[in-house]
This record gives structure tokens, sequence and C-alpha cells, in this order.
């Protein structure tokens, strides 16, 4: 049986943020505080274990998380994160990881995700309802050498490591607005003021 102490957590923030003009999205502030931030205060209730992948920005991540980089070169995309976490050492054997610029992670995230598992799974992947939400996941670290060599062979579509895999969905479509991602200044923007909108509303 999996329960959420017996998951390691990566906050993938490695990618190269192209569409918010190639800055660090993990490192954006939205009301004066960066969107890492929020990702963190989500999982510090659900876990004692957390880590940040990224592949630049080392010394400002450092001051929340440890860090790692990926080991692949030429950013291959979410699974160059996933697989780094995967090798990294860490104290169990399924490791959860989330994305850096969602800020409405729940607080029962980690226990959804263990109402799904199954004794033969290799990948939980989180499911709105309509599409996948792939950087919302858990692996299991004996996947590791399978993804290295999916990435070593030049593949980066994440849908196509879950058919070599056992993988399970895991519904989350009563709570679609976790998968909230501000991947451009006016996203970012809209976000904010709807946050300021709902406290002035309370």
């Amino acid at each position: 049986m999996l329960t959420p102490e017996k998951i390691d957590w990566v906050i993938l923030a490695g990618g190269q943020g192209s569409r918010m003009g190639g800055v660090d999205k993990g490192l954006i502030t939205l009301n004066d505080k960066p969107l890492v931030e929020y990702v963190i205060a989500a999982l510090q209730p659900q876990t004692d274990s957390i880590t940040i992948n990224a592949n630049r920005s080392h010394e400002s991540y450092q001051g929340y998380a440890p860090v790692i980089a990926d080991t692949f070169e030429q950013y291959p995309g979410p699974l160059g994160g996933i697989h780094a976490g995967l090798i990294h050492s860490g104290k169990h054997d399924w490791v959860g990881f989330v994305p850096c610029d969602s800020p409405n992670i729940p607080p029962n995230l980690a226990a959804i995700f263990c109402q799904a598992w199954q004794p033969d799974a290799d990948i939980l992947v989180a499911h709105d309802g309509d599409f996948y939400q792939p950087v919302f996941t858990l692996f299991h670290r004996r996947v590791a050498d399978k993804l290295h060599d999916f990435l070593a062979r030049g593949d980066r579509k994440i849908i196509l490591f879950y058919d070599e895999c056992k993988t399970y969905t895991v519904d989350f479509s009563q709570l679609k607005e976790t998968f909230i991602n501000l991947n451009t200044p006016e996203q970012l923007a809209d976000f904010s003021k709807q946050i300021l909108f709902k406290k002035h509303s309370v």
C-alpha cells in the first residue's frame, strides 16, 4: 500500500520558460511571492522530502530545497527532470513530480494519488477528466533505466513512455483547478487579478 509519507517529491523547474520570455518561471512573482513558494507551501504538509529540479538559478532555488539538474543536455523537457528525480538519492521507491508554475496544488494531492495506487503500477498520472496532466505524476524508481534508454534514443513524448510502462490514471476531474499553470505574462496577470478579486470579495 502506498501512503503519502512514502513519496519523495520533485518540483520541476528545469524548463526554458520560452513562453514567459525566457525567464525562470519558478522565480517569477505572483502577488510578491515567487511561484515556487506556492508549490512548496502546498507540498510541505504532505511530505518531508522535497527537491527542486532546475537547470539554472541554482543558488536561488537552494534557499528552498536541495537542487538537482538534468543529466541529459539540450533540455529534453519534463522527462529530463523526471529522469533526474528518479536517479537522485531519495528515501523512497516512489517519486512524485509537480511543475513550478502551478499555484493551485490541493492539500490532498498525495492522498489522491495514493488512492489510485495498484501493486503493479510503474506510473500514476493525473487526468482532469478530459486530458492527461503529465507533469503531475508519480513514478516508481524501477523505471529509471527504461526512461534513460527512452531519452537516449531521442524520444521525448511522455505519452509514448506511458505505453512502455504499467501506467494508471488518477482521477482529478473534480479538481481541475489544480492544473492551472502560468505559462505567459498574460496568464500570470489574469490569475493575479483573480486572487485579488477573491480576497476583496470575502
